[in-house]
């Protein structure tokens, strides 16, 4: 949905994380019973994926992120998702079973809800004063399977469970049993890179030390004390929701549209989609150290950033104006660095957590490594 969450930095930091054992310590005086790692990460994990899925829930979600982008174009901020690649967001949550969510997003003036109840769901826009009945075709509900998360991954729960899949050798994990996460004591895993090259310096995940459920998961960047990226609960009730939580109906004078959702036809493509990466694409290094190789043709690239660079026409994307994400590549590829070296020569781009770079001869080259570990391996692939 157009209002998700981008959890771009969690992609790459869980994408990172390799396989294998993991430490445990306890910090401070103990407010919840002391529990290893790897107990918390069996509780986490059962907590997300057990049948029936998590307890019924409500609450707000705060979303912030402060990666060290360069500024958006005006156009992109607002209601635009682009606008969630920084500063901060709140999300309303309902949550009754698998079939039963309510999600808002409320801005300055207006608010978009997505509800479902059953067989039935609305999208809301205010600003529009459209409401969209959608129809799910296919009926699958199996999320495709991806080893990070997804841009629909909007609470913490969602972007939890693809990091703690992934914890491994290549991590140090340690816990705190004194934090409190949206009035309530939590367990806090701390999960920290061993290798230096990487640009984290740690990511907390607190999980609720009742229900094991993820309230809040933060990533920082070395040399930061506050988080680049972080999503979590400032309000929160294990109750299930009122019954009137779920329902809607389009208000008078409302548009009312009608939309198809195909899941089989979405997982179709995704998979195409995937398979054409896997062919094109490859990975070097381990653990926090990979760095992902594309291919990319430069002289398309900047045909398309002539083109369509300050247009302030509908983009391919769908977003209209500077939400167009080839806006934010135009601001982006400004602040881009020329840099040189026995590897030949290219644009760096740096951000607290992920640093990428476009190389002359048809390289893109990303991973939350420094810029010294990018330029190493564009010189051996």
């Amino acid at each position: 949905m157009r209002w998700g969450v981008p959890a771009a930095a969690a992609a790459v930091i869980a994408a990172a994380i390799g396989a294998g054992p993991v430490i445990a310590a306890v910090s401070g005086e103990p407010a919840l019973p002391e529990r290893s790692a790897e107990q918390l990460l069996a509780d986490a994990v059962a907590a997300t994926g057990k049948e029936g899925g998590i307890p019924p829930m409500s609450g707000t979600v705060q979303q912030t992120a402060s990666l060290g982008l360069p500024a958006l174009p005006a156009s992109a901020t607002g209601s635009s998702p682009l606008s969630l690649l920084s500063g901060s967001h709140e999300v309303k949550v309902w949550y009754g079973a698998d079939d039963k969510l309510r999600v808002a997003m409320p801005t300055q003036l207006n608010e978009t809800n997505l509800i479902l109840n059953g067989g039935q769901a609305w999208y809301w826009d205010s600003a529009t004063n459209t409401a969209t009945r959608l129809t799910i075709k296919g009926g699958g509900r199996e999320r495709p399977e991806t080893p990070v998360p997804q841009p629909t991954d909007f609470t913490p729960q969602q972007v939890a469970e693809h990091v703690l899949a992934q914890a491994g050798e290549h991590t140090a994990v340690r816990v705190i049993n004194t934090a409190e996460v949206a009035g309530r004591p939590v367990y806090q895993l701390v999960l920290s890179p061993k290798v230096e090259s990487s640009l984290v310096q740690e990511v907390r995940i607190a999980l609720d030390g009742e229900t094991y459920v993820p309230l809040q998961v933060q990533i920082y960047a070395k040399g930061s004390a506050e988080p680049a990226y972080q999503v979590g609960f400032t309000q929160v009730t294990f109750t299930p929701p009122a019954e009137e939580n779920f329902t809607f109906t389009p208000p008078a004078g409302a548009k009312v549209e009608e939309q198809q959702i195909g899941f089989d036809q979405a997982r179709e493509e995704h998979a195409e989609h995937a398979k054409d990466v896997a062919d094109t694409a490859k990975v070097v290094g381990e653990g926090w150290a990979r760095v992902a190789v594309l291919p990319v043709d430069t002289e398309q690239l900047a045909a398309e950033q002539a083109r369509e660079g300050g247009s302030g026409e509908r983009g391919p994307h769908g977003f209209d104006g500077g939400g167009d994400p080839q806006a934010v590549l135009d601001s982006v590829m400004k602040s881009a660095t020329p840099v040189s070296g026995p590897w030949g020569s290219g644009r760096l781009i740096t951000t607290k957590l992920v640093t990428a770079l476009l190389t002359d001869d048809g390289r893109l080259l990303v991973g939350a490594v420094t810029p010294e570990e990018i330029t190493r391996v564009a010189g051996t692939t």
